[in-house]
């Protein structure tokens, strides 16, 4: 095998035509069990990669940024978030990193608005009575769920995913209201009639579905605390499908066991893949949707991720900048 080919070395699996074309253009070495690697896994791969393509799940931090081999250039994340990545420490050590933004909008977006109506309408519940042999037939006060059809929406994080979002939202009767640092272009807001919220606390106040989409950083860290879980109103129903951080796990599990909220819908978990156990108590009580971080799960998504990764990769090993590289800027 000729030696001027990088070394890339895979933390998982990836889809089996994504490894096959990389296996062709790198030196690649897999991860034949595809469990998920500890630290000192990663270490050993860190210290003989040239790149090493981790997913969102392998915490690449500055301990193992600095334990890295000199051959490490390269860090090309398999995921749209680099918030598992110590992105500065990598910086630091001349190590470039990139991710895959952009693949996984209209998947995560689809998930979104089916979360949205699946908590809303029990639908969940609902499919688990006829297996289960309990139908007795239909009943005028049987499993009566909200209608979402001219409800509030309050999207956090007016993103690419949350502009999605909210078109699909307007095509479901629903108000578009949102909440960002900044307000979005006015093109944005037009095309899809969104109001611009300043405070996060009113705009938690006054709607009747809140939907997460902002990135997981120090600053978004529980920034649906308890305190601002409790402004929510109690028939609203909370989706999240952005980062398990982002909502205070304790705080929301107290409103839905208070009744002070109706509902939540969760993808994403503070701890995953464990899932704390008064969530799941509530699920089997009907009182909360959770499913395994899937909402980005499509076969199109993952090739496109690879497809990204592979040009990453190719760009960079043939000296130049690559397309999706992320930079941190100093004091941000």
């Amino acid at each position: 095998m000729p030696k001027d080919k990088p070394l890339v070395v895979l933390t998982r699996r990836l889809p089996e035509g994504i490894e096959a074309r990389m296996a062709e253009l790198f030196r690649l070495e897999r991860n034949e069990t595809d469990a998920a690697l500890d630290a000192e896994g990663l270490a050993a791969r860190m210290a003989r990669a040239e790149v090493l393509v981790p997913t969102i799940t392998d915490r690449i931090d500055a301990d193992l940024i600095a334990r890295a081999g000199p051959q490490l250039r390269l860090i090309a994340n398999f995921g749209n978030g680099t918030d598992n990545i110590d992105v500065p420490a990598a910086m630091k050590r001349g190590i470039t990193v990139t991710n895959t933004p952009g693949v996984l909008t209209e998947d995560m977006a689809d998930f979104t608005m089916a979360m949205m109506v699946a908590v809303s309408r029990r639908l969940v519940e609902g499919a688990k009575v006829i297996p289960a042999g309990q139908w007795q037939g239909w009943s005028p006060g049987w499993m009566l769920g909200r209608r979402i059809h001219g409800k509030r929406l309050g999207i956090i994080g007016m993103g690419r995913i949350g502009l999605a979002v909210a078109r699909r939202a307007r095509a479901f009767g629903l108000q578009v209201h949102y909440h960002n640092r900044r307000p979005a272009a006015k093109r944005i807001e037009e095309e899809v009639q969104a109001t611009y919220w300043d405070s996060l606390d009113r705009m938690l106040a006054r709607m009747d579905i809140v939907s997460v989409h902002c990135p997981h950083t120090p600053a978004t860290f529980h920034l649906l605390s308890a305190r601002r879980l409790k402004l929510m109103k109690e028939d609203a129903f909370l989706i999240n499908t952005a980062r398990g951080g982002i909502v205070d796990t304790e705080g929301l599990i107290e409103c839905l066991e208070q009744g002070s909220l109706a509902g939540a819908a969760l993808d994403v978990f503070e701890h995953e893949p464990a899932v704390n156990p008064r969530l799941v108590a509530l699920a089997n009580a009907g009182k909360v949707l959770l499913l395994p971080h899937m909402s980005s799960s499509t076969v199109e998504s993952r090739n496109e991720m690879g497809e990204k990764v592979i040009i990453n990769i190719k760009t960079f090993t043939d000296g130049h900048m690559p397309p999706d590289r992320v930079l941190v800027l100093p004091g941000s």
